[in-house]
């Protein structure tokens, strides 16, 4: 590896002024644009189908229409879903709060001590962080292109009764891009039953609509894999659609048993007398009949992308042995895995060229990866030309990394 070459491209990527921002998994303006047909979609007809005026209080589970849409999202019937507001985080920050201070569906964790959560690395950096905020214990098991590595995890519910809880991205996982396989799913739903007390799956299908092939790859849905386990009440599942519409304008859901619902139902309703039933009624009409077609439309903005990081990476670093990177199907990164000791250094080379990158170690509790390896990509924000580009300069800043690791002249 000649050091001083890759130490010259360096330096004159460093003149180049570049600006580019690969960090956040952000819809683009044209995805955006998708959606703005819903400004005044509803032309004054205020009635939902069963005959709500959504201008006014009231219907905390959700109008009928909002929640079938949910449903799509959460491979549930409508009757087991409520339609929120804007944010599926507020609403997991609710289900954590009420499980760890009321109860859920019969168990409130306070009751045994603190409890910990079982965090799939790696993972989610926001699940961590709320979470932790909430004074969880986060406790680590590796991801697998199955998803969790579910030995671990079914040894540690055995094994630790404050354990009481799992994060789980189950589509197109954050960041690794692995769809869980059907035996998972399975083992998921019947963690509740080998765990000690009170224990939720935490099952947040974001990307569960963003697929960049079609026929879409299918995910096994976890709630029939629950019921036949008897675990039903402790499966809380979560959707929006952040990401299809309006990233701070649209709908978000969680589902579950009608248990576990009406525990969720009476904390809300200290909350709210109900969300924003207009947004979720023109939500409900726009998306009705559009829905796979505007998905796909998505898909053709956001595909590209994907292809460019796929190119600039084998372009860079394949037959290097510097790093390993997933090719997902869908959802909004790519996981990239550098040698061990590396991504800090990358990122911070990285960002002296001009590219922001997601910070190392983003990925795992606290910010931490113990080998420092992982880098998340997240190229949806950016235009082609700029993903080709800040491709490059990462797969550069990976390999100057490795050439000052090893002391290369």
């Amino acid at each position: 590896m000649d050091r001083q070459r890759l130490e010259q491209q360096f330096q004159a990527l460093k003149g180049a002024n570049l600006a580019l921002d690969l960090t956040r998994g952000k819809p683009a303006a044209q995805q955006l644009d998708l959606s703005n047909a819903l400004d005044g979609f509803l032309a004054g007809d205020y009635r939902a189908e069963d005959g709500t005026d959504v201008r006014n209080y009231g219907v905390l589970r959700g109008i009928p229409e909002a929640r079938a849409l949910g449903a799509r999202f959460l491979s549930l019937e409508p009757e087991f879903v409520i339609a929120g507001g804007n944010s599926s985080l507020t609403l997991m920050f609710h289900v954590l709060d009420a499980a760890l201070n009321a109860g859920v569906s019969g168990s409130a964790w306070r009751e045994g001590g603190p409890a910990k959560v079982i965090c799939p690395v790696p993972g989610y950096d926001r699940h961590f962080a709320l979470a932790d905020a909430l004074g969880m214990e986060l406790v680590t098991v590796p991801m697998t292109d199955d998803g969790p590595e579910m030995d671990q995890v079914e040894a540690i519910v055995r094994d630790d009764p404050a354990v009481r809880s799992i994060w789980c991205v189950p589509k197109y996982a954050n960041p690794t891009g692995c769809v869980y396989s059907p035996a998972t799913v399975r083992r998921l739903a019947e963690l509740p039953a080998r765990a000690q007390g009170g224990f939720l799956v935490l099952w947040d299908n974001a990307y569960a609509v963003h697929d960049f092939e079609f026929p879409a790859t299918p995910l096994t849905p976890i709630m029939p894999c629950a019921i036949e386990a008897g675990t039903e009440d402790h499966i809380a599942l979560f959707a929006s659609t952040s990401k299809v519409t309006f990233a701070t304008g649209g709908i978000a859901f969680v589902g579950g048993s009608e248990r576990f619902l009406a525990d969720i139902e009476k904390r809300l309703s200290i909350l709210m007398i109900g969300a924003d039933k207009v947004n979720q009624l023109r939500h409900a009409r726009f998306l009705k009949d559009r829905l796979d077609d505007h998905m796909r439309a998505h898909a053709e903005l956001v595909r590209p992308k994907f292809e460019a990081v796929q190119r600039g990476l084998e372009r860079g670093l394949g037959g290097t042995g510097l790093a390993v990177w997933t090719k997902p199907k869908g959802g909004y990164f790519v996981s990239l895995d550098t040698k061990p000791g590396l991504a800090k250094r990358t990122v911070a080379l990285a960002g002296e060229i001009g590219v922001a990158l997601t910070p190392a170690g983003a990925t795992f509790p606290h910010g931490h990866d113990p080998a420092d390896r992982n880098i998340r990509i997240a190229p949806t924000f950016a235009t082609v030309e700029a993903v080709e580009a800040g491709v490059d300069v990462l797969t550069l800043c990976v390999k100057l990394a490795a050439a000052e690791q090893v002391g290369c002249k």
